[in-house]
């Protein structure tokens, strides 16, 4: 077996996270240049070095995980949010149950607080939003980002939510308390149901098709009939009606109000 093979099985035993569904040229690429980097010569000493350190562990996760985020992240998709998903959402039910998957750093579910709060009271939103990495989960509860995370947040939302501290910017503490992260395994982990909407952007590519096909099925039976999973600009699901979705706009795939529970 390859020295590659045999990590995959190592760090399932010692995690529950199978890098098998995740696309292999790319992820050993990325891990092998993390070791190289911390001096190790193979996948063997880089597996033996995180059994014994902690930080070294940590380091794996965030490379495997790559937290690359902004708010607003392609501004013309959260105006579709604004302008056709929630209205119609919010038509039916005043009070939305709406899950971020894959959160990272929190970018996107406080810019999806941002937006909800334009039809309600902050207290009155609760987003649940997860992610396999703690690190990224910690650095989204402390809400401090650089300017660059901010380039495309609306002048109006940048003015009310985030106060400057230094060369950065905190989010307001009521953003903060509309959502909720947790650690979440999007492979291996059960989901909730009766979403309304769920958010899970930039994170599929990463995966093989196997994969994705497990992950669309998963989805579609999180959401009520009639909810809407959104998802990357390089993500568009080319077969939704496999899955039990319809197109409702780009990137917007609602769940077909007469989908079955399988």
């Amino acid at each position: 077996m390859g020295d590659y093979q045999e990590f995959i099985q190592q760090i399932h035993r010692k995690t529950g996270i199978d890098l098998s569904l995740y696309k292999e040229a790319q992820m050993k690429r990325r891990l092998t240049s993390l070791y190289e980097k911390k001096g190790f010569r193979s996948f063997k000493e880089f597996f033996e070095a995180m059994n014994r350190d902690q930080e070294c562990f940590n380091e794996f996760l965030d490379r495997m995980t790559i937290n690359v985020s902004e708010f607003y992240r392609n501004a013309t998709r959260w105006e579709v949010l604004e302008k056709k998903i929630f209205p119609r959402l919010l038509a039916s039910n005043k009070k939305l149950k709406v899950w971020s998957a894959a959160c990272s750093t929190g970018e996107e579910p406080y810019t999806t607080a941002m937006v909800l709060s334009k039809f309600m009271p902050l207290s009155q939103i609760s987003i649940l939003a997860t992610d396999l990495d703690q690190n990224a989960i910690q650095k989204a509860k402390i809400g401090v980002y650089s300017e660059r995370s901010l380039a495309e947040v609306p002048q109006e939302m940048k003015a009310k939510y985030f106060k400057p501290e230094g060369s950065f910017f905190k989010v307001a503490d009521e953003i903060k308390r509309a959502v909720t992260f947790k650690q979440q395994n999007l492979l291996s982990d059960r989901f909730d149901s009766n979403f309304d909407l769920i958010i899970c952007r930039n994170v599929m590519i990463y995966f093989t098709e196997e994969a994705k096909d497990q992950l669309y099925h998963k989805f579609n039976q999180a959401l009520k009939p009639g909810g809407v999973l959104f998802v990357g600009s390089t993500e568009q699901i080319f077969n939704p009606n496999e899955y039990g979705f319809e197109v409702e706009d780009t990137f917007f795939y609602q769940r077909s109000p007469h989908a079955v529970k399988i």
